[in-house]
């Protein structure tokens, strides 16, 4: 969808006349030591964030990363991989300090950007911190959880998917 260079002028909800700069390769050249296991679109296939997410964001995002995905008008639990509530509201998101701009929608929203290209070295650094933290949540699973048990800590689980990592590990 986009080319290194590409100028992507964001128009939705919550950001109005924002522009980013493609500057890497789409989904390569990732930062050392940040290795998601899914894509963006692996993601919102295998059902994330109970189908709310993208909606009015759609234009920014290639096309076939909605093919498959799990979309609903309405947060719909039954959507997740895992079928159970899995969201804040996003004032939540806001008063733990959990959104960095130039991304208002959250740590997903910075990794389809980050995915597609984008690069912002300080918010890049700054998520990709709040991501291998979030892989504390693994070594539970793993810990309290029989090998081949994938209902075993769903919310767990759900919550890892969201931050790309495998849960059905």
């Amino acid at each position: 969808m986009y080319d290194i260079g590409d100028i992507v002028t964001v128009n939705d909800k919550m950001q109005h006349t924002y522009e980013y700069v493609i500057s890497a390769k789409p989904g390569a050249d990732f930062d050392c030591g940040f290795e998601p296991h899914l894509s963006p679109d692996a993601m919102l296939e295998m059902g994330v964030f109970e189908g709310k997410y993208c909606n009015d964001c759609r234009d920014e995002l290639p096309p076939e990363w909605f093919e498959k995905a799990k979309i609903s008008q309405k947060p719909d639990p039954s959507l997740n991989a895992f079928g159970i509530k899995s969201r804040q509201p996003i004032s939540v998101w806001r008063n733990k300090g959990w959104i960095i701009e130039p991304d208002p929608r959250g740590w997903f929203q910075w990794y389809c950007r980050y995915y597609l290209g984008r690069r912002l070295p300080d918010v890049d650094r700054a998520q990709i911190k709040r991501w291998r933290a979030f892989k504390r949540h693994k070594a539970q699973v793993r810990a309290n959880c029989e090998p081949g048990d994938v209902w075993c800590r769903p919310r767990q689980r759900q919550a890892l998917l969201q931050w790309a990592y495998d849960s059905f590990v």
